[in-house]
């Protein structure tokens, strides 16, 4: 017998140990495929629906092996559920002595030197509200063993500017040389990392450690027998985050504000104080450049056409290259001068990256944000990347997520990844989709280009509320869309109507749960980790097929790239990656045995054109309703 069936199985330890827990025949194949592919030392890739329990899946025969592991997560919120409710549950439930350890990003935890300074910066002190956040930040340290800012996500979604003030960056962060380094949270959290045979961290921490081994300046993480990647379908945008170079209009703001808050705080440097004002009033052109873009990325070519762009970003190049001249020679005065001369010069480099001669196929791009902007250096693969990042953890990797597959296949994902050796496994979800869920492509909305389709959405959007007395999540593919349909709901809907960006994700979230007669229309991070179980989500609405935007300068360069290697780049890339996208935002539905609803997917291409058949193929199989009628009967049962 395997050691999964000895712990999964029917009659197994963890059936005679733990209350709620339940065999599942696909939970069970999953954790066999896991503990082959460990003894192995092979690449798996499991696709494991909604309800397979695929944490179980890969955590028992993980411990079960006697190996090192490292398990990385998407999410925080995820990385927070394994080692406080999963692995203890699991550990208790088997018997098994093992030290385990969580470890975050540096933003993550608590910088107790940056804190001690942050109630006499100017930033704080003009700011009443962010001295008192940062009064109760001073409260939650006397008390806190790990620094885990978790408590405090809440205070620190309601202040933006308090989490740059508490937290350091790998920039700005004075290492040994810092004062309290004894106390150091991070520091700490590394150590026990190390020592545990167990690290349960996100993708941004895995990523990072990637980087810190490959510019030879040592490791967070140790050495690992096995690494085991959760919500796997986010390595590749995150892979290409990370394979390339992006600078902002943040970082030089940042840059600024601390050079000039040292200058300050030592009293004799009023050069560099009025470089560092300089440098701080420099972005404020680019950002008028960024601004003419509203919402919309660009190549960087189309950026420095714009009037008044390359004058911009020349008056950013000077002033971070006048500051970096600045601090050269006070690098030897502190640490702290130090790690700011490091960080001016990381950008200088960084900024020569986005204009020197590319190695291999990149695409140059701007991004807008709210204030300012991003510019990008991307590859246009991360094959290569990923799998040379694979081959510096030997042992067994182990990808999995709920999404994976587009058309039934993997073709798309491991091809995206470079994988092209791993073993693959498609589980499908146990829970009753035939009893417990309706689809409706209403055909009477028009196509997604035309002006009245958000209007049209928001319509119908009331019309089942009204017949489901609310429980609708309303999911967008733009932030056009969320306000159009959100403002239509506010003027005619019955039920209290909730927009992403009116609070924080996790409060949003808290309220529409706890109302259970709410409508939340919400976009981009929506479509994914979010688990409303029960009637309080009934509909979900999603606007339209995620197919990337127009003009999207990634997308674009990615597929010019497919085409002069003869392949089409709709059949080959578009569409695969829509189709995934719309599998994240519909798995959002059924979340518990016991939930029942209806997924309205507004795009009536998915009747009319040929791919259409192959989305909902794709899709969980729940019956069809024919028309409007039997949609609202459904609607009404809920």
């Amino acid at each position: 017998m395997s050691i999964a069936q000895d712990w999964l199985g029917a009659g197994g330890l963890l059936s005679q140990r733990l209350v709620d827990f339940q065999p599942r025949v696909e939970q069970l194949q999953m954790a066999e495929a896991v503990e082959a592919a460990l003894a192995d030392d092979a690449t798996l890739i499991v696709e494991a629906g909604t309800g397979t329990g695929k944490t179980f899946a890969y955590l028992a025969p993980a411990l079960a092996s006697g190996k090192r592991v490292l398990i990385s997560t998407g999410t925080k919120a995820l990385q927070d559920q394994l080692f406080r409710r999963d692995l203890p549950q699991l550990l208790s439930g088997a018997g098994v002595p093992l030290k385990i350890a969580l470890l975050k990003g540096r933003a993550n935890y608590l910088c107790l030197y940056r804190m001690d300074r942050a109630r006499s910066l100017p930033s704080v002190q003009g700011n009443p509200a962010l001295q008192q956040a940062v009064i109760a930040v001073e409260v939650f340290a006397r008390h806190s063993e790990d620094g885990d800012l978790a408590p405090l996500e809440a205070q620190l979604e309601r202040h933006p500017a308090l989490r740059p003030q508490i937290t350091s960056t790998a920039e700005n962060c004075l290492g040994s040389e810092c004062p309290v380094f004894n106390d150091c949270h991070v520091a700490k959290a590394r150590r026990k990392a190390i020592a545990a045979q167990m690290v349960v961290v996100n993708h941004h921490v895995l990523f990072s450690d990637y980087v810190i081994r490959q510019d030879g300046f040592g490791q967070l993480l140790g050495s690992v027998d096995a690494v085991i990647i959760d919500e796997a379908h986010q390595l590749p945008a995150l892979a290409a985050q990370f394979f390339g170079v992006r600078v902002s209009s943040r970082q030089w703001r940042e840059l600024a504000r601390d050079s000039r808050d040292a200058a300050r705080e030592v009293g004799d440097l009023p050069e560099l104080e009025q470089l560092a004002e300089t440098l701080a009033q420099a972005p404020a052109a680019l950002d008028e450049v960024f601004a003419q873009l509203g919402s919309q990325r660009r190549t960087l070519a189309q950026f420095l056409a714009l009037p008044d762009a390359p004058e911009a970003l020349d008056t950013v190049r000077a002033g971070v290259n006048a500051i970096f001249e600045a601090l050269r020679p006070l690098e030897e005065r502190s640490a702290e001068f130090a790690a700011l001369t490091a960080r001016a010069l990381d950008q200088q480099e960084r900024l020569q990256q986005l204009f020197d001669e590319p190695e291999g196929e990149q695409v140059r791009w701007v991004e807008p944000a709210e204030r300012g902007g991003s510019l990008y250096a991307t590859p246009l693969s991360v094959s290569d990347g990923f799998r040379q990042m694979v081959g510096t953890y030997p042992g067994a990797w182990i990808l999995t997520s709920a999404t994976l597959t587009a058309g039934l296949r993997f073709d798309h994902y491991v091809a995206q990844m470079g994988l092209e050796a791993a073993r693959t496994l498609a589980l499908g979800s146990p829970f009753d989709f035939a009893t417990q869920a309706r689809l409706w492509i209403p055909r009477s909305l028009p196509q997604p280009n035309d002006p009245q389709h958000s209007l049209r959405v928001a319509q119908l959007a009331a019309s089942l509320s009204g017949v489901t007395e609310g429980g609708l999540l309303v999911l967008c593919t733009s932030h056009r869309a969320l306000r159009e349909i959100s403002d239509h709901l506010r003027k005619q809907a019955s039920q209290r109507v909730l927009r992403q960006g009116d609070a924080g994700k996790a409060e949003l979230l808290a309220e529409f749960a706890a109302d259970g007669h709410a409508i939340l229309v919400a976009t981009q991070s929506f479509w994914e980790g979010v688990d409303v179980r029960g009637r309080a989500l009934r509909v979900l609405m999603i606007d339209r097929m995620p197919f990337a935007p127009p003009g999207d300068p990634v997308a674009d360069a990615r597929a010019q790239a497919l085409k002069a290697r003869g392949e089409h780049p709709f059949r080959a890339m578009a569409l695969p990656e829509a189709i995934l996208q719309l599998r994240q935002g519909a798995g959002r539905l059924i979340r518990d045995p016991a939930d029942r609803g209806l997924l309205v997917i507004c795009d009536p291409r998915l009747q009319s054109q040929s791919y259409g058949r192959l989305v909902r193929a794709s899709l969980p199989q729940m019956p069809e309703c024919a028309d409007e009628a039997g949609a609202m009967a459904w609607a009404q049962q809920l």
